[in-house]
């Protein structure tokens, strides 16, 4: 997934209301790339099938699918994709940490009385 930091450039007055628009229009594209790329796998996979179902899918072998939008719905369609993509990994980062916690209760330091 790539974002395009020039994207919404001909609204200026929207881009002056929303501090995150004008935050990610100066990032630069090495940035934005290396973020998309930290996703795993897993968070693709479920982005992918969470924007399939939301546009809707047929097999490319047996229909030439052709979708038309304009800028609005396709805005939110990338806007609910990125949400999804930022929960997915806070819940993947506490899933890890969760693991991790249980594993490290698991062992149990000796006590003063042990030793």
């Amino acid at each position: 997934m790539v974002f395009h930091p020039d994207f919404d450039n001909s609204n200026a007055q929207q881009t002056a209301v929303n501090p995150l628009l004008k935050y990610l229009q100066h990032q630069s594209p090495e940035v934005l790339a290396h973020i998309a790329k930290s996703a795993s796998p897993e968070i693709r996979e479920i982005i992918s099938h969470n924007v399939q179902g939301l546009v809707g899918v047929l097999p490319s072998e047996h229909f030439n699918v052709e979708i038309t939008t304009n800028r609005e719905n396709l805005a939110g369609l990338l806007a609910s994709a990125m949400m999804t993509g930022y929960f997915l990994r806070q819940m993947e980062q506490r899933m890890h940490l969760e693991e991790n916690l249980a594993s490290t209760s698991s062992i149990q330091p000796n006590s003063p009385k042990d030793k």
